[in-house]
């Protein structure tokens, strides 16, 4: 089976629930912040639905954060590594959460009748930018980790998606397009000052480019990149690979270097807190697997195997 575009869950989701209201009436980008190499939190299908769940990529031991009967996806840490904010649905539309790392003290941070996914931390940990959505409109925000009124930072007719903060705070890296239907548009890595105001497109080709992070030193940023022409994204034996390019474009590097046209995905790319490595999620068309491995490419190292897709990956600083 093909899979489309960017494959994830919740474009799944929101297609089907947009559908649902019409007829009725119709994943991350996530920051790493420096220090020591903490966990790397997840999410993972449970038989019944995605759950949220870390793990040590030194001494194992997989923990379960999240534990309902509802999806819980895209998590990310916050600076101090106490905290995940991730995705789920309050019963109506998906909303943006936070809960501590050990599990409890979960928090709602949005409350509206939008969708809401990809939330990242600020680097100060008062904030929180996301991506709401409206049918074909989707913008990204922030908002205080403790939710209230929120600041809009893109606002344009284009799909814009998967915020990530800089180091500093400045910026924001983001998936940015040149057209506002998401299956025909061209997908590229740009970035925007925090408050909003012009953008700067860090890649520039024919094919889609997912899931930015920023290195914890700023100066580079990774992310998931198709191989193959626009016209191939639904091709039954096409891959994408994990880059990382300079944040004002150019020095693009192939960390992943898995052959074009092998039905081999590597996504949800997040540098580790010491900026080594990066973690990544890797499917090979039948199981998923959680990976690192050093910036400069090389042998990877395996955790994680699951027989679904993961939805969203985060590697935390140490707590």
């Amino acid at each position: 089976m093909a899979l489309t575009k960017r494959r994830v869950w919740f474009v799944a989701t929101v297609a089907v629930a947009f559908a649902a209201v019409m007829s009725a009436m119709s994943g991350k980008a996530e920051a790493t912040f420096p220090g020591e190499n903490g966990e790397i939190a997840y999410a993972n299908y449970d038989g019944n639905d995605y759950e949220i769940y870390t793990i040590n990529p030194v001494a194992g031991g997989e923990f379960r954060v999240t534990n309902n009967d509802k999806d819980d996806v895209e998590p990310s840490f916050s600076p101090d590594g106490k905290r995940i904010a991730y995705v789920a649905s309050d019963g109506n539309d998906y909303e943006i959460y936070t809960i501590k790392v050990g599990g409890g003290g979960k928090t709602q941070v949005t409350n509206n009748d939008k969708n809401d996914f990809s939330p990242t931390y600020s680097p100060d940990g008062k904030k929180i930018a996301y991506v709401s959505s409206s049918r074909s409109d989707w913008e990204i925000y922030t908002i205080k980790v403790g939710g209230g009124s929120r600041t809009r930072v893109t606002n344009n007719d284009k799909y814009d998606f998967s915020p990530t903060y800089s180091p500093s705070g400045e910026k924001i890296a983001y998936e940015c397009s040149d057209g506002n239907e998401y299956d025909s548009a061209d997908i590229e890595i740009c970035t925007i000052n925090a408050r909003g105001g012009s953008k700067f497109q860090v890649t520039n080709n024919d094919t889609d480019d997912y899931h930015p992070d920023y290195s914890p030193n700023g100066n580079r940023i990774v992310y998931e990149g198709f191989e193959g022409s626009e016209g191939d994204n639904d091709s039954d034996d096409a891959s994408t690979n994990i880059y990382t390019i300079k944040v004002g474009g150019g020095g693009k590097f192939n960390v992943t270097k898995s052959p074009k046209n092998a039905s081999v995905y590597n996504t949800w790319p997040s540098y580790s807190p010491d900026g080594a490595k990066i973690a990544y999620a890797n499917y090979d068309g039948t199981d998923s697997e959680i990976y690192t491995i050093n910036v400069g490419g090389g042998d990877k190292t395996g955790y994680v195997r699951s027989h679904q897709q993961y939805e969203g990956l985060s590697w935390g600083r140490r707590r």
